[in-house]
C-alpha cells in the first residue's frame, strides 16, 4: 500500500465514532456543473474531511433516475465527491463505509453512548451477558447519503438496500416542504419503527441546532425545515454482532449509522 494510504487509513481509524455525513460544496448546482461533496467525520454538524480512499468504503456511488455511476477519485483526494452530474436532475449518493473498530477503555462513554442514541435497554444487556466494563470492542459502519439537486432537480430517491438507510419520501427541492420533511428509515430492508432520529439543523450563518424526532409505525417521521438552512438526519442501529463476525472482530457490540443530507433552498 502507498505510503500516504497507510497515512490517511490510520489516521481515519483513530476518529473517534462520532457521526459520518456527506456535505455537499453545494446542494444546487447548473446542469453542467460538478458534484463535489466532502465526506466528514465528527459531531454537531461539523467535523474532519475524510480523504477518497477505496479500502475506506464498499460503496460509493451516484444514482440519478435509476442510472448509477461508480464515484472514483484521485488517493487521497479531498473532496472525496469529485465529478461532473452526468445529466439532469436529483442525484443521490450513497456511501458505505469498511467496518471500523473502537475499544472502549471507560464505560461510562458507552453509557453516554447508549443513552444518546436512544440504546436505555444496552447497560442491562451489557451487563447481562457477562461483558467487562473496559477493554471491550465495538465494530461500526457507516451508510450516508446525500440529495443534490441538479438543474431543475426533479426526481426522487431510493432504498438502494443498505444494513440501515433513510429514503426521502420529499424531494427538498421541488416539493412544498412547509409541512416538513418527510423521510423513511429502513433495516434490513423493513421499516425502522419507533425508533429515533436525530436531525442537526445547520443556519446560512453556520450555527447548529438539533432535535429529536421518532418514526411511526411505518418508519416514516416528518422533519421540521427551514428555507435556506442545511440538514443532516442521523439515525443508529445497536446490536449484538453475529457469531462470525464477533470471532473476526473480536467485537461484543456493533453499530449500523445511517445518515441522509439535503438542504432546502430558499
Amino acid at each position: 500500500m502507498p505510503r500516504l494510504a497507510i497515512l490517511l487509513t490510520c489516521l481515519a481509524s483513530a476518529l473517534p465514532a462520532h457521526e459520518v455525513w456527506l456535505e455537499p460544496l453545494d446542494y444546487q448546482i447548473d446542469g453542467d456543473g460538478k458534484l463535489q461533496a466532502h465526506l466528514v467525520n465528527g459531531e454537531l454538524f461539523e467535523g474532519f474531511h475524510l480523504a477518497w480512499l477505496p479500502q475506506s468504503f464498499s460503496r460509493f456511488e451516484l444514482d440519478q433516475d435509476g442510472r448509477v455511476t461508480q464515484v472514483e477519485n484521485r488517493l487521497g483526494a479531498r473532496p472525496a465527491l469529485d465529478l461532473v452530474a452526468p445529466t439532469d436532475g436529483l442525484a443521490v449518493v450513497a456511501y458505505t463505509s469498511s467496518t471500523s473498530r473502537l475499544t472502549y477503555d471507560d464505560f461510562a462513554v458507552f453509557e453516554r453512548f447508549a443513552a444518546h442514541k436512544d440504546f436505555p435497554d444496552a447497560i442491562a444487556a451489557h451487563r447481562a451477558r457477562g461483558l467487562p466494563e473496559t477493554g471491550f470492542t465495538e465494530i461500526y459502519t457507516r451508510f450516508a447519503k446525500t440529495l443534490i439537486a441538479v438543474g431543475d432537480g426533479a426526481g426522487a430517491d431510493r432504498a438502494f438496500g443498505m444494513e440501515t438507510e433513510f429514503v426521502a419520501l420529499s424531494n427538498p427541492y421541488t416539493d412544498d416542504l412547509s409541512q416538513g420533511m418527510t423521510v423513511q428509515l429502513f433495516y434490513q430492508g423493513l421499516p425502522r419503527i419507533d425508533s429515533q432520529v436525530e436531525l442537526f439543523d445547520k443556519s446560512p450563518d453556520g450555527a447548529v441546532q438539533i432535535t429529536y424526532h421518532r418514526t411511526d409505525s411505518d418508519g416514516i417521521v416528518t422533519l421540521p425545515v427551514r428555507p435556506g438552512h442545511a440538514y443532516l438526519a442521523d439515525a443508529v442501529v445497536l446490536r449484538e454482532p453475529d457469531a462470525d463476525l464477533a470471532a473476526t472482530e473480536d467485537a461484543v457490540w456493533e453499530s449500523l449509522w445511517a445518515a441522509l443530507t439535503f438542504a432546502v433552498p430558499d
